[in-house]
């Protein structure tokens, strides 16, 4: 398939990410004018991942995964749009060159698809699905998915998991601003390596001295899960709910969406623009080369060491790759009265979301975790803090009553959010000030 990397390499800036760019797959040997049913395969767009095509037959193609910007290791986020479809044609596609091994699509998961005509994404059916060890492949995993186009004017575009653009946290952070919210500042705490902002967003009703939760989603620029979560903390705190509006009288939200702007945008799975994870990079990040990372450590040391904050907890949003369900990672501690008050907060999240797991949420020093900013902001807050990595599944959760997986949608990642946001009511014992589902005013 030697035309496949000739398109794949030009394109001036494109060629930089090596996504394939308006690629026409014909049967090799085939020249002239593209017929109807000669796939064209794009992932030169925004957050797009797909680096080359293999045709295998009319009905079957081999997908490569592009790895991350100067990382080769990682290799499990795709996004790409097929077009020029003929009506009722069945294909299959191979991804063949995943970088891990164990997978949530051994346990059911789909990718997701959506086309011009279907603009809502939906999961495929999970019977279409299939994840084996393939002989073909180098003994590779693969995973199989056979579609049915049925629309010749449609462009179809598939994915690993609903995506979420920088441009969409920009065109959502616009619209809130524009409500002039007295409540909600957004700043702009630094510029990633491409100049992307970092947005900062302080909601609370006013910066007295108060308790302070700061929340990161987004270092992990595949795991778009974080960011639906994260956005339904948002939408949440600044909502009319009455238990909203107790927690800006008590609480200082600061909150960073996209701590890997140019990941996101790049359509990488793990890795910055230069190729650093940067959730190993808390204890000396560089402003130069983890720029994003520098801010807000900057910012986060800086009111740690303000004797006017009380910094009670850092959250860093992820999504999870072989679990079900949400749950937490926590520090381990020797102080046992510690330990049980770290359990207090996932125990109080556990009866307010019923996709939260408190039986997958664990306390851990390993090594390799040393890097993240849940260990280092452990060792560098004082004992009346506490930091947490909050997991979501890219796939599905279980609840007490259910027998078999629910799939997560958008609004159901939003939701959990929306859920973390209410638990602040209970652990901080709010909840004498709501009566009737109405706040009562406050004794100053």
């Amino acid at each position: 398939a030697s035309f496949v990397t000739q398109t794949a390499v030009t394109g001036g800036e494109d060629a930089l990410v090596g996504n394939v760019n308006k690629l026409i797959v014909s049967p090799p040997g085939y020249s002239g004018t593209p017929r109807k049913g000669h796939l064209v395969f794009d992932a030169c767009f925004e957050s797009g991942n797909l680096g080359r095509v293999d045709y295998i037959s009319e009905f079957e193609f081999d997908l490569f995964i592009r790895p991350d910007t100067c990382n080769p290791r990682f290799r499990v986020w795709f996004n790409f749009t097929v077009e020029n479809v003929r009506e009722t044609q069945r294909v299959i596609f191979n991804v063949v060159n995943f970088s891990k091994t164990k997978s949530l699509y051994r346990d059911g998961m789909s990718p997701v698809v959506k086309s011009t005509s279907r603009p809502k994404w939906q999961r495929l059916p999970a019977k279409n699905v299939y994840y084996y060890r393939c002989p073909d492949h180098r003994r590779n995993y693969v995973m199989s998915f056979a579609f049915c186009f049925d629309r010749e004017d449609d462009v179809y575009q598939f994915a690993y998991c609903y995506p979420y653009t920088y441009s969409r946290l920009q065109h959502y952070l616009a619209t809130l601003e524009r409500r002039n919210l007295p409540y909600l500042q957004r700043e702009q705490l630094g510029l990633s390596v491409q100049q992307r902002r970092l947005d900062l967003l302080t909601i609370t009703n006013s910066e007295r001295e108060k308790k302070l939760v700061f929340l990161t989603a987004r270092v992990h620029p595949g795991e778009s899960p974080a960011s639906f979560v994260c956005q339904g903390v948002i939408d949440f705190l600044v909502s009319q709910h009455p238990v909203a509006q107790i927690l800006r009288d008590h609480v200082i939200f600061k909150i960073v969406p996209m701590l890997n702007p140019d990941g996101v945008y790049l359509g990488n799975y793990r890795c910055s623009l230069m190729g650093f994870d940067l959730n190993r990079h808390w204890q000396d990040p560089s402003p130069w080369a983890h720029p994003t990372l520098h801010a807000v450590k900057q910012l986060i040391v800086q009111m740690n060491q303000d004797p006017r904050v009380s910094l009670e907890f850092y959250i860093d949003v992820h999504a999870h790759s072989t679990m079900l369900n949400g749950f937490m990672y926590g520090n381990v501690f020797e102080d046992e009265e510690r330990v049980q008050r770290q359990a207090v907060f996932p125990r109080l999240l556990c009866q307010n979301a019923p996709d939260f797991s408190f039986s997958n949420t664990s306390f851990n020093r390993d090594v390799v975790k040393a890097g993240t900013g849940r260990r280092f902001l452990g060792g560098l807050l004082d004992d009346t803090s506490y930091c947490y990595t909050l997991e979501v599944s890219f796939y599905s959760y279980m609840t007490a009553g259910s027998t078999a997986p629910v799939p997560y949608t958008e609004e159901t990642y939003m939701k959990l959010g929306r859920n973390v946001a209410r638990t602040f009511l209970d652990y901080y014992k709010l909840n004498n000030l709501i009566k009737d589902n109405r706040p009562t005013p406050i004794q100053r």
